[in-house]
């Protein structure tokens, strides 16, 4: 009988419709910010801030960061896991790209909704 030796984590089909579904959001979001800028009466500081002002495009925008972040933790995830292989290295590569994901997170939410 051979035994079956279970290694990593077995993300597969998981984080590839994950990468799949984000990419498509980016790409919808992308489209879509191109679209109001080329509706833009003017470019000026007027109007830039009164797109912004619309809750509509900051959550919009709020959910685009969002699955740039996983779409992010999910590739720089990989690469580490493939990559590197002393585990105490890979383990604080995961801790700083965690921490770097969450300070971004909160920076994003600090620029859309601060005044």
């Amino acid at each position: 009988m051979v035994r079956r030796e279970v290694s990593g984590a077995h993300y597969g089909l998981r984080d590839w419709l994950a990468q799949r579904v984000t990419a498509v959001v980016m790409v919808v979001y992308s489209v879509l910010f191109v679209v109001m800028l080329l509706k833009l009466p003017r470019f000026d500081f007027p109007s830039w801030k009164a797109m912004w002002s619309a809750p509509t495009m900051r959550y919009a925008t709020l959910l685009f960061l969002l699955c740039l972040f996983v779409h992010a933790w999910i590739g720089m995830r990989n690469i580490v896991m493939d990559y590197v292989k002393p585990t105490w290295l890979r383990l604080t590569l995961y801790s700083l790209m965690i921490l770097a994901l969450f300070a971004y997170g909160a920076w994003a939410v600090q620029i859309l909704w601060g005044r």
